[in-house]
């Protein structure tokens, strides 16, 4: 029996910090780093870094729906970053570390829509949520070294996770919710 697959593309500022949390899931099939957003084809770290290619970092996710639905992986997607800031994440600054859902079906479309106008009803955030909901562009694979950097450099992935605010946002806001 074919197992029934998606891909979700959410870019959360570095996306070393955005594989993590989703491939922990159930119906999780793969998640990969990359660059996706841009006008540059095949861009390196380096030129993304650059602020050149207009691309964000990003992670693709391929999923079961039936097991792990959309509006679930969403769900999760907001509980990973600061929604509501326009200039990156953390400290990460620059247009390549800025958040966006990139939509790969109007259903995905609507979704993500509907879960953004929740989110900013919900009074969890006293600014604005300001991440874009975008058509999905071509995504490229970062290199090899980005990819589940979490387990392949476990002390700095922690300590960068902590230092640059994430871990500490994502507590003061979500705490046991995640």
């Amino acid at each position: 029996m074919e197992e029934s697959k998606q891909l979700a593309t959410f870019a959360g500022g570095c996306f070393w910090c955005m594989v993590k949390p989703f491939d922990e899931q159930p119906g999780i099939i793969s998640v990969i780093s990359g660059y996706s957003g841009g006008h540059v084809e095949n861009p390196t770290y380096q030129q993304v870094c650059s602020e050149s290619t207009g691309h964000y970092e990003a992670v693709q996710i391929t999923f079961n729906p039936e097991i792990f639905p959309y509006e679930r992986l969403l769900e999760l997607f907001w509980q990973q970053i600061d929604p509501t800031d326009p200039g990156g994440q953390f400290y990460d600054r620059g247009q390549s570390y800025q958040t966006a859902i990139f939509y790969h079906n109007e259903t995905q479309k609507e979704l993500a829509e509907q879960s953004k106008q929740a989110l900013q009803d919900s009074g969890r955030f006293t600014k604005p949520v300001v991440t874009p909901i975008l058509p999905a562009k071509t995504f490229y694979p970062a290199e090899e070294y980005h990819q589940h950097y979490y387990k392949k450099n476990k002390a700095h992935y922690e300590r960068y996770h902590v230092g640059s605010g994430r871990a500490g946002f994502i507590n003061a806001h979500w705490g046991g919710e995640k």
